[in-house]
């Protein structure tokens, strides 16, 4: 699959506009990140979790009782650039909605949680076999401990060049300095190098 082009279709005269898609383990705290930084009402398809089901395991997070099973859309302006932004479903069951909302998308947002990384290399692989240009997001929840970066990094298996920002998924200052760093990320990884000089 090879990878998107970065704008979205915009009417002439109009912004410049991207698609951006978040990922990450359930609970991990996409919706609230959306509801956070949206400059209109995040549409949310969140319901009432099943009773029993393996997939809703909420032992780190005891006060979640709804779960995401489409998908979670908000949309901001961030310098004259209009960001629409579409939150994943994380549970098993739903997964088989990834490929129509990352379709279009310039680049990705991999939520991760320190106290459960593994269940993070479900959506790294996703986005990598579909070739987003992605950042790793480290939502700070408390009473997590905190990592350097660089163990991080390691324990995910993460290529130099993608960066990790820690976040308050509840504070939009803290979202949109990750979203900015996002498409600083795709800029880089899309605009081409200057050929070299021979003499």
């Amino acid at each position: 699959m090879t990878a998107p082009a970065i704008a979205a279709p915009r009417p002439a005269g109009g912004p410049p506009s991207l698609k951006i898609v978040l990922t990450g383990p359930f609970g991990v705290g996409k919706t609230t990140l959306v509801g956070a930084v949206s400059d209109i009402a995040p549409v949310t398809t969140e319901a009432r979790m099943s009773a029993g089901n393996a997939d809703d395991d909420t032992s780190l997070t005891p006060a979640k009782t709804t779960t995401t099973v489409a998908m979670d859309f908000g949309r901001l302006d961030v310098d004259g650039v209009t960001l629409y932004v579409y939150g994943t479903p994380g549970q098993h069951r739903f997964w088989f909605m990834w490929d129509a909302i990352v379709r279009g998308a310039a680049g990705s947002v991999v939520v991760v949680d320190t106290r459960r990384l593994q269940d993070s290399f479900r959506h790294l692989d996703y986005v990598d076999h579909v070739r987003l240009p992605y950042v790793v997001a480290v939502n700070q929840f408390p009473g997590a401990r905190s990592y350097p970066a660089s163990a991080i990094r390691e324990a995910l298996a993460l290529a130099a060049d993608v960066p990790i920002v820690d976040i308050d998924a509840r504070d939009r200052d803290s979202v949109r300095r990750l979203l900015i760093a996002l498409v600083e990320h795709v800029i880089t990884r899309t605009t081409p190098a200057p050929p070299s000089v021979c003499t």
